[in-house]
């Protein structure tokens, strides 16, 4: 009886954080489809009589091209992800497999540079890329974002890698197998929910890094989706109706990436907790 009404309270908490957690998505698609007025007299009614697409028409009619911004989006984000799990599946395999002087040291850098936010290194930054002519462009946002996840991507990897059974690379070892053989056909497909784990934040991250693509990228032509739509949003000044389907649309990608690889969030979410 004890442990049924442990359970019940249990389910009663996690059903309330639900509610709270998925309400306010529920209250940002529905105003989506209402006029700005209604929104302002009644925003949580659900507009059964004035349903309507003229927000999703005026964010599409705005003189700027959406599509090619979830182009830029994705392609920025996408090359984020590649690129970090290349250097992080590299960097941990080395530091969760093999010993060296200055180990230490370099894992301890490694979470060092995750304690500095953003904001205070933009100006360094932005003087930086404008020194290298990448300011105002794509590889202006995408390396540093690849900086900025490189280290939470070593340290989710390598504690993982570490939890690995080595007598599985002992034994390719002594079949005659080398170190990139062990690491590609042996490691990396063990390891693949953390891969894809590590995969799914950066690119939530990298997607939804709205500081950083203002400050970089100046051409509305080069914006990503986020970017595109906060200018929209501005350009209409109060126009609530605007700015709900606009948060809509920056959403969708994301709801689609949770949709389809919830699983691997779910199965990875304490990669690399036990040790590190």
């Amino acid at each position: 009886m004890k442990e049924y009404g442990r359970k019940t309270i249990i389910y009663i908490i996690l059903t309330i954080w639900a509610f709270l957690t998925l309400y306010p998505l529920y209250w940002v698609i529905i105003n989506s489809f209402k006029p700005s007025n209604e929104i302002i007299l009644n925003s949580l009614r659900f507009p059964f009589a004035s349903f309507t697409f003229d927000n999703y028409r005026k964010a599409f009619n705005s003189g700027f091209n959406i599509f090619k911004s979830y182009y830029n989006s994705l392609f920025i984000s996408i090359t984020v992800v590649v690129v970090v799990l290349i250097v992080a599946g590299f960097g941990s395999f080395a530091l969760a497999r093999f010993n060296f002087k200055g180990k230490k040291i370099v894992y301890g850098f490694i979470i060092a540079c995750m304690m500095f936010p953003i904001f205070s290194t933009m100006f360094p930054l932005n003087k930086m890329l404008v020194k290298m002519g990448l300011n105002n462009t794509k590889l202006g946002v995408i390396l540093p974002q690849i900086a900025g996840n490189i280290g939470f991507a070593v340290v989710i990897l390598t504690g993982f890698i570490q939890q690995l059974p080595i007598e599985v690379e002992e034994s390719a070892y002594i079949d005659g197998a080398t170190i990139w053989q062990r690491l590609l056909y042996l490691v990396f497909p063990m390891a693949k929910s953390a891969f894809a784990t590590t995969a799914i934040f950066v690119f939530l991250w990298s997607y939804n890094d709205l500081f950083l693509q203002m400050i970089i990228i100046k051409d509305k032509s080069k914006y990503p989706i986020g970017a595109l739509l906060r200018e929209i949003s501005s350009k209409y000044g109060t126009d609530f109706g605007l700015m709900a389907s606009s948060v809509t649309l920056i959403v969708v990608p994301v709801i689609i990436v949770y949709i389809l690889l919830q699983k691997h969030i779910i199965k990875g979410l304490t990669a690399g907790a036990v040790k590190g």
